[in-house]
């Protein structure tokens, strides 16, 4: 008989990634469960995030800085800001393709990670590496590409769930840094999320007044989820 219930794992702690002072732990849904393909959408609207094939979220004791966030489509508008970066990728040909390893999205990935996180392991990622961490069986994984002329800039590594978008991870050419790709990846999702139907785009994590999750702040309406109910943030 197939049980109902889901065995969930706290990891051991380990390194934060965004404080150097602490340590982190993550929950984990049990990565065999056989439910876990009908289970994942409650749980990216429960701020669970997926990484490879192992769903989690931070469980780190007394910190609570991380807190999943998300951007509601219908209300969603551009900045002027956005506005120009729209424009300033005008030229780039979108398409949804399928998610799968391939030499010319590897040799992209390694690029963005040498150009981003030098010296911190990720900068030498193989093949391997590549599948383990973006996508796996069972998720409902797009690769959105981002094209000039057949050139590939950058991939957003998407999950196309029934709550919205989740995005899971975007990579891009880094030579191409003026062209603003990574915002132009999530103006981008939320437009497909539009186009779907889809009330969503999940950001992952957002840490109040960390540098690296600032950018997040600039799609408005901004949720996030405190004591396990989606708030607009900055609402009374």
């Amino acid at each position: 008989m197939r049980s109902d219930v889901v065995r969930l794992f706290q990891t051991l702690p380990h390194p934060c990634g965004y404080f150097g002072d602490r340590s982190a732990q993550n929950i984990v849904i049990d990565p065999s469960a056989p439910q876990l393909p009908q289970i994942y959408d409650l749980a990216v609207q429960r701020g669970y995030r997926r990484a490879g094939g192992h769903v989690y979220h931070p469980q780190c004791g007394a910190c609570h800085a991380c807190v999943a966030c998300r951007v509601p489509v219908a209300d969603f508008r551009p900045d002027r800001s956005q506005r120009r970066c729209l424009a300033r990728n005008a030229d780039l040909e979108v398409q949804i393709t399928t998610a799968r390893y391939t030499d010319e999205r590897f040799t992209l990935y390694r690029r963005y990670l040498q150009a981003r996180h030098p010296g911190g392991g990720m900068d030498d990622a193989r093949p391997e590496d590549f599948a383990r961490f973006l996508y796996t069986a069972w998720s409902p994984t797009r690769f959105i590409e981002f094209r000039a002329g057949g050139r590939l800039l950058a991939v957003a590594v998407t999950d196309f769930c029934a709550a919205g978008l989740s995005a899971v991870y975007t990579f891009f050419d880094p030579d191409q840094a003026a062209r603003g790709l990574g915002t132009f990846a999530i103006l981008s999702q939320l437009r497909l999320a539009r186009e779907s139907g889809l009330p969503h785009v999940y950001l992952g994590f957002w840490i109040d007044r960390h540098p690296k999750m600032h950018y997040k702040l600039r799609y408005r309406p901004f949720e996030v989820l405190r004591e396990g109910a989606w708030t607009e943030f900055g609402a009374a």
